[in-house]
């Protein structure tokens, strides 16, 4: 029986080509695996179609943008996911779900290899294999651009040679992903650190200098979840392409960053994630009034380290599945209303009210009502600088000594 070989496939040029590189190189058959989690552009039919064009044996083609949508951005939401502060997860936790149906796919159609179109020096490589030796342990990886040199030049030549249905001719300068979460560009004019992106960049968000009149949102969560926009109920997916449409509009959710990619370089990145953005924000602020004070200071140190973690590519690890854990019991009470407005590349909120709300006026309040005991601050500072009292006076005496 011909050896049959999965790949995660795009629908571009570098994915199309590298079915038939794959199968000259390695004598397999191919079947194409395309993923929609709510990227855009072309439908799965047009590139099903493709796919069998360019010497596809079989073509698997699953729309998981609600999965997506579920299962991954809405645990990253509840962590508010931001990978050194900035960056929301955009590429990370899109690769898990595509690496599920890659290993479904391979299962379906008998593959005893699932091939991806990662380069050697990107983080998505390591997202990708690390995923399918955990859902198909059993299973071989390849890297067509890695591991059989496929580069553009070569690409481009391959596809007018075989006239594969695949345009060749455009040349785009930078590297680009994106999905209902986000957007990620990258290379070409902006390795150059110094240089500022150009307004091309850009496609989720318009130019935040000319904005439109403010736009006033209340977004309205049940335990950590988007479950209203304005009073209408939404989806998760629902809420997240609302938010990309309204916050785009205004300039929301620019990212300019030089992280540090798992395989120790530095890289700069640019990124759109308006919805993401809004949301993240939208949903901190209904965790200040609503987790304890502990809680939530603990909770910051879970939510860096599991950005780390899905970030590096362990979204299956054993850590992360325990930090996550910790993270959903903080969400019980994130329930209420955030109203926030969204203008010139700002989401501000301005308002916020919650049932389940830690905030009690009467003790906040320096009006008449006040309910809070002042008489008990005295002796309550006394014993907060106990110790370090005691401890400054260790160090004159020793000093004097």
């Amino acid at each position: 029986m011909t050896e049959r070989i999965v790949l995660a496939y795009s629908g571009g040029l570098d994915t199309s080509v590298a079915i038939g590189w794959i199968g000259e190189a390695t004598g397999a058959e191919v079947i194409a695996v395309a993923v929609d989690v709510g990227q855009g552009g072309e439908s799965l039919e047009t590139i099903r179609q493709r796919a069998l064009g360019c010497g596809a044996v079989e073509a698997y083609v699953a729309d998981a943008s609600d999965e997506f949508a579920n299962e991954y951005c809405m645990p990253t939401l509840k962590a508010n996911g931001l990978y050194q502060g900035h960056y929301p997860l955009v590429s990370a936790i899109s690769r898990p779900v595509i690496v599920k149906h890659l290993v479904k796919a391979a299962r379906e159609f008998g593959a005893t290899t699932v091939a991806h179109g990662c380069t050697g020096k990107g983080n998505d490589q390591v997202r990708f294999e690390v995923g399918i030796q955990t859902l198909g342990p059993d299973l071989k990886c390849i890297a067509p651009v890695r591991d059989l040199a496929l580069t553009r030049d070569k690409a481009i030549a391959f596809a007018e040679e075989k006239g594969l249905p695949i345009e060749t001719t455009k040349k785009n300068p930078y590297s680009i992903d994106q999905n209902v979460w986000g957007r990620a560009v990258e290379t070409g004019y902006l390795e150059d650190i110094w240089n500022g992106p150009t307004k091309d960049i850009y496609d989720y968000t318009a130019t935040p200098e000319f904005p439109p009149a403010p736009d006033e949102v209340i977004i309205s969560f049940e335990a950590g979840v988007p479950v209203a926009i304005d009073g209408v109920k939404v989806t998760p997916l629902q809420a997240i392409k609302e938010l990309n449409r309204r916050a785009g509009a205004q300039g929301v959710g620019r990212i300019d960053v030089v992280e540090d990619r798992l395989v120790g370089i530095k890289s700069r990145e640019i990124y759109e994630a308006p919805g993401a953005m809004a949301l993240i924000t939208a949903h901190k602020h209904l965790e200040d009034i609503t987790v304890e004070r502990e809680q939530a200071r603990f909770k910051a140190t879970v939510g860096q380290r599991w950005s780390e973690l899905v970030y590096d590519g362990q979204w299956f690890s054993p850590l992360k599945r325990s930090l996550e854990a910790f993270i959903e019991d903080t969400q019980k009470y994130v329930s209420g209303d955030i109203r926030m407005t969204l203008h010139g590349g700002q989401a501000i909120v301005n308002g916020r009210r919650s049932d389940t709300s830690l905030y009690d006026f009467n003790l906040a309040t320096y009006d008449t009502g006040d309910t809070f005991d002042q008489s008990m601050a005295k002796g309550f500072i006394e014993l907060w600088g106990m110790s370090a009292k005691v401890a400054s006076g260790r160090d004159i005496r020793v000093a004097g000594q």
